[in-house]
């Protein structure tokens, strides 16, 4: 995995006399540092004793000519070799400041630096070469244009915004700084400039970009951490550049557009290449099969964390255009589920979509993606489609509450239910998707026990995604209230225990539900107080609160509305018509509600009860 591993002085991985260049590939996440990076790095080096060590850097070595310049593709380490470079170049700078001054090997000094910034046989061939994200590479080669290590070029407009510039005049300032006052300026440089130089860095070269990413994920780097997207979004357009010379730019712009639909979180952008892999095993593995064996899958049995690179590496050698043109298509389709999706022709999935997403039906967007994608071979129209969406939902009502099957299961199963799906069209499908999910579910009977147990305390996500559902389904279009609203990080809607959960209860309440006994009151809480019979939602959970249950059923804004128990929502009929409140009505609302989510979300008839 390894090709050379070594702990280097600064001076030497930019060693005037090597011909070797960090090259930080083209559409590399841009320079990201800030002043936070830059003066942790000034003040190691500064505070510390000459050979403090600065991390490590992952190059891939390609080059085969032993006597060409040596390009290092430079795929974690980025941020702080050009945080180095512009370190030299404000050092160089100030050293050409006292050019005046230099002795004969302060002069020698000065020509060293330089060729630590452009190799010594090629001006303008740079010694680290940034990104081209956000004008990176044409602000870096300003600054050394302005410091005189380069020709003339024209300075970007508004490059003085930028992190480039800013590392710069930071670092010019810096030096400054430590200069102030100090009687021998140029002693003071020279020993600045030793300490840098014998700074270390350990330089670690693999052959590929699997093998990088494995390093990357086992190092403790300070810095901006790489992603596995990072790293095959770099070898997908390196490819690209090889196979489709001059128009990787082209190429680049529909990699934007594929993240633009899959949003900003990371965590989001690695799950929809796991699940594209996994839903599209068979026809990906393909090409890689050999003729004895048609069924093996060379690429791996399933995609993970740990083996994602390796799969898209081998993918993008194969036809790196295609795959691009493929994996578009899919994050398209795969941005409904992520909400992200606007298209006015599947505008009838946004409810159950929104829906699946609620319950925390994540593992199954694999499924969806593969109905999706397939939706004119297997003969799916969007009723068929918003009726197995219906039926996901109920499933993970069933299996978040039950913990059945359990999670490590479940990218296993909506697999093996692709690979089942194979040669079916129509309604034949759903009912495939139902019999495999009804084989793995727990039973009605252990279900209604989670139902009628303290559901709250067993699982608080699903415990709220029930009530909401008995909720809407009074609504009208003239009622209809939204009770997913999110504001300030929160819902504004809120689960509220109709008998206090807090730890002192309310005289009112012990009154009400003990007869005044205290610990009665204590013990009827922890049995009673998290299920289904005690909750329901509220706008005002915390005017509500503690106060007695006539309070709570009765409460009215300053508008006279009610936003107690008669705030006209179905769930609450029973609270608004009740005078009291008691561990027998608890139980006997449990057994009702429990009763109406059994054949809510029954998996039997999901997609036929219209939820």
């Amino acid at each position: 995995m390894i090709k050379d591993v070594k702990n280097f002085p600064i001076s030497q991985l930019f060693d005037i006399e090597a011909r070797v260049v960090y090259a930080i590939p083209r559409y590399q996440r841009e320079y990201t540092w800030r002043q936070e990076q830059w003066e942790a790095l000034f003040d190691d080096i500064e505070e510390n004793d000459p050979g403090y060590f600065l991390g490590s850097v992952i190059c891939i070595n390609h080059t085969t000519d032993t006597l060409a310049i040596q390009r290092l593709e430079v795929v974690d380490g980025q941020q702080r070799l050009t945080t180095l470079s512009l370190l030299f170049a404000a050092l160089y700078q100030t050293l050409r400041a006292h050019d005046q001054e230099l002795d004969d090997d302060q002069r020698v000094e000065l020509v060293n630096l330089k060729r630590k910034l452009v190799l010594k046989k090629g001006e303008d061939e740079l010694r680290v070469v940034p990104q081209i994200q956000n004008r990176n590479l044409d602000d870096y080669r300003a600054v050394l244009a302005e410091v005189g290590v380069i020709g003339n070029v024209d300075t970007p407009p508004y490059a003085g915004n930028r992190r480039m510039f800013k590392a710069f005049r930071y670092f010019q300032s810096r030096i400054e700084a430590m200069l102030d006052g100090k009687g021998d300026r140029l002693g003071s440089i020279m020993a600045f400039l030793d300490k840098v130089s014998q700074a270390c860095l350990v330089k670690i070269e693999v052959a590929n970009h699997a093998d990088a990413y494995i390093l990357f994920e086992s190092l403790n780097n300070r810095g901006v951490p790489l992603t596995a997207i990072d790293l095959i979004k770099n070898k997908l357009l390196a490819r690209l550049e090889v196979d489709d010379p001059g128009k990787v730019d082209r190429h680049f712009e529909v990699w934007k557009k594929l993240l633009e639909d899959l949003g900003d979180d990371y965590a989001l952008q690695e799950r929809f290449f796991r699940h594209y892999y996994n839903a599209f095993k068979d026809r990906l593995n393909a090409p890689f099969r050999s003729d004895e064996d048609k069924r093996k899958d060379p690429l791996g049995p399933e995609a993970k964390r740990s083996n994602l690179i390796q799969i898209y590496e081998r993918l993008i050698n194969q036809n790196a255009a295609q795959h691009l043109r493929e994996i578009r298509e899919a994050g398209r389709l795969y941005a409904l589920m992520l909400g992200r999706n606007h298209e006015e022709v599947w505008a009838s999935l946004d409810k159950p979509l929104r829906d699946l997403e609620r319950i925390q039906g994540a593992p199954s967007h694999l499924l969806m993606l593969y109905l999706l994608s397939e939706q004119k071979p297997l003969k799916l129209d969007l009723a068929q489609l918003r009726s197995i969406l219906q039926l996901l939902v109920c499933f993970f009502v069933r299996r978040n509450l039950t913990d059945t099957p359990p999670t490590r299961d479940l990218t296993r199963l909506f697999m093996s239910i692709v690979d089942k799906l194979a040669g079916k069209s129509g309604d034949d499908v759903q009912a495939t998707i139902r019999d495999e999910l009804l084989s793995v579910s727990a039973s009605d009977e252990v279900f209604r026990g989670k139902l009628e147990g303290a559901i709250y305390d067993e699982n608080a996500g699903v415990a709220r995604f029930i009530l909401c559902g008995l909720a809407e389904q009074g609504m009208t279009r003239e009622t209809w209230v939204d009770l997913w609203k999110f504001e300030n990080k929160q819902f504004v809607w809120t689960i509220e225990h109709i008998f206090p959960q807090g730890e002192n209860i309310p005289n009112a309440w012990v009154d009400m539900m003990a007869a005044g006994d205290g610990g009665k009151a204590k013990e009827l809480q922890q049995v009673h107080v998290h299920r289904l019979g005690n909750l329901t939602i509220s706008g005002f959970n915390s005017a509500l609160g503690n106060k007695s249950f006539e309070d709570k059923r009765d409460r009215t804004d300053r508008q006279g509305r009610h936003v107690g128990y008669r705030n006209g929502l179905v769930l609450n009929v029973e609270l608004a018509k009740a005078a009291a409140w008691s561990a027998e009505k608890i139980d006997a609302r449990t057994r009702a509600l429990a009763g109406e989510v059994m054949a809510r979300f029954d998996l039997r008839t999901a997609g036929l009860n219209g939820i």
